[in-house]
């Protein structure tokens, strides 16, 4: 990996192609999980439409494994170029008083990047300001640690999920400024199930757990919208969600980051993360679960 890092994004491109053919076309890697999920987000395009947007897809997800390959290996002036944000500034309003701020994402684009961010909304030297990003700790501790250090490439701290509580508290404590950044998009498991509402046009749970935080810290949401310009590279735009949780009704900030991030799925469907089982269990079956566990 480390090797394959050091190659140009040219010759990292050529790989991704050969990558393609072998994931796409003779593996067909989690080919029935995507044309599931396109079929019922998507049940008014065409069997040609979902194919397009299904091999685009496949491109695009051997794309997103060679760039994040090259994180270990990039220039910083490589990753401004590459990876843009615009209306940082907001980020920085928000923080003028002390304040934190808590950062939706999605699996959209080539969200390892995203980290990155720390050498725009941070000046250089200014240790009071944190990014952090909760992230989920995988079983191989190799992978794991391999993972860790390409995410925190830019100076940003990985938190466990299951400490996200405790280390918000503590930095809080510690009076540092936090940026943290949730992605939100997934299926949340079973016992953390409180919410749904229709997401790609199904009946969807979705996390709750950044509104509940934003509104015991009173810490400011935005949303981090991206967007593809062209191979290699991206652009990300922070939108408000709200500078006031407190005074915000009960999941109108999860509502709004939902919709927020169905729009950018459907300004360009083929750069979400299609392999991922998002709707594993129905509503009714949720809910029966829960109440057998009662």
């Amino acid at each position: 990996m480390y090797l394959h890092a050091l190659l140009p994004f040219s010759v990292l491109y050529i790989l991704s192609d050969i990558l393609y053919f072998l994931v796409y076309k003779v593996a067909g890697y989690r080919l029935k999980v995507v044309r599931h999920n396109l079929a019922l987000s998507f049940p008014n395009k065409t069997d040609k439409e979902r194919k397009t947007i299904e091999r685009e897809f496949y491109h695009h997800f051997c794309d997103y494994f060679v760039e994040t390959l090259k994180l270990l290996h990039v220039s910083d002036e490589e990753m401004k170029k590459r990876m843009q944000f615009e209306n940082v500034e907001q980020i920085k309003d928000l923080m003028k008083d002390g304040n934190s701020v808590l950062m939706f994402l999605g699996h959209y684009c080539n969200w390892e990047w995203i980290p990155s961010i720390t050498m725009d909304f941070r000046d250089k030297g200014d240790e009071n300001k944190i990014l952090g990003q909760i992230y989920k700790p995988l079983s191989n501790k190799a992978v794991d640690d391999l993972f860790l250090k390409i995410r925190s490439r830019f100076g940003s701290l990985g938190i466990p999920k299951n400490d996200t509580l405790r280390m918000i508290v503590k930095l809080r404590r510690e009076k540092k400024q936090v940026l943290i950044g949730f992605m939100a998009d997934q299926t949340p498991s079973v016992p953390n199930i409180h919410y749904w509402t229709n997401f790609l046009n199904q009946d969807s749970a979705v996390f709750t757990g950044v509104e509940r935080i934003a509104k015991q810290t009173g810490y400011a949401v935005i949303y981090l919208d991206m967007e593809k310009i062209k191979r290699g590279y991206y652009k990300a735009t922070v939108r408000l969600v709200t500078d006031n949780p407190l005074a915000e009704p009960e999941n109108r900030i999860t509502d709004t980051y939902i919709q927020a991030m169905e729009k950018t799925i459907l300004r360009n469907p083929a750069y979400w993360l299609w392999t991922h089982k998002r709707w594993k269990r129905t509503r009714e079956e949720v809910e029966q679960i829960q109440q057998h566990r009662k």
